[in-house]
C-alpha cells in the first residue's frame, strides 16, 4: 500500500511533485494515498486542502462522505477552486451495495482521464469502493481486488466486510 505520512520521503514524492505542479500533497493531506499519477485518495477536506488539490492540477473531487460528516460547504469550495465536484455518500459498510458501486463506477467513467481526488473521512471507504468495483464490475480476482482497495486506502476496519461481499457473486 502506498500511504505517505508527513515524515516520509520517497522517490515517488519527487515524481508526484512534478506531476502535481510542484505541490507537495504528501505534506498537505493526511492520510494520503497515491495509487497512480491521476488518482489521489485522502481523508476529509478543508479550504487549505482544496486549494492545494486545485494548485496540483486536480480536476475532480469525489466526496464519499455523507452531509452529516461535513463541517462546511465542500461543494461550493471545490467549485470555487475551479474543480468539478461529485458527492456519493457512503456512510459505512451498509452503504457498500452494488447500486452505490455502480454509481461510483459511473462517476469514474464520466470523468475518465481527469486527475481525480477522492476522499472520505480516512480513505477507507474510498478503498472499499475501489475494491468492490474491481471485483464486482471489473471481474478481478479476490487478491487483485483487495490489493486495489488497499492501494486506495482500505484498512482493517472494512477489509473483512469487503472480502465477504466479494465472495458473493454480483
Amino acid at each position: 500500500m502506498t500511504q505517505y505520512t508527513h515524515s516520509e520521503s520517497t522517490t515517488n514524492d519527487a515524481a508526484n511533485n512534478d506531476a502535481d505542479n510542484g505541490i507537495d500533497l504528501a505534506n498537505s493531506l493526511d492520510p494520503y494515498f497515491r495509487p497512480d499519477n491521476q488518482t489521489i485518495v485522502c481523508g476529509a477536506l478543508d479550504d487549505e486542502k482544496i486549494a492545494a488539490l486545485a494548485k496540483a492540477g486536480v480536476e475532480l473531487v469525489i466526496n464519499l462522505q455523507p452531509d452529516e460528516e461535513l463541517s462546511f460547504d465542500e461543494a461550493a469550495a471545490v467549485r470555487q477552486a475551479g474543480m468539478y465536484y461529485e458527492q456519493l455518500p457512503i456512510g459505512g459498510a451498509d452503504d457498500l451495495k452494488q447500486l452505490k458501486i455502480l454509481a461510483f463506477d459511473n462517476i469514474l467513467r464520466q470523468y475518465h482521464g481527469k486527475k481525480v481526488a477522492m476522499h472520505c473521512g480516512s480513505g477507507n471507504r474510498a478503498g472499499a469502493a475501489m475494491a468492490l468495483r474491481a471485483g464486482w464490475l471489473r471481474g478481478r480476482k479476490m487478491d487483485t481486488a483487495m490489493e486495489r482497495g488497499r492501494s486506495h486506502g482500505l484498512d482493517d476496519s472494512l477489509e473483512q466486510e469487503v472480502h465477504n461481499r466479494l465472495l458473493v457473486p454480483r
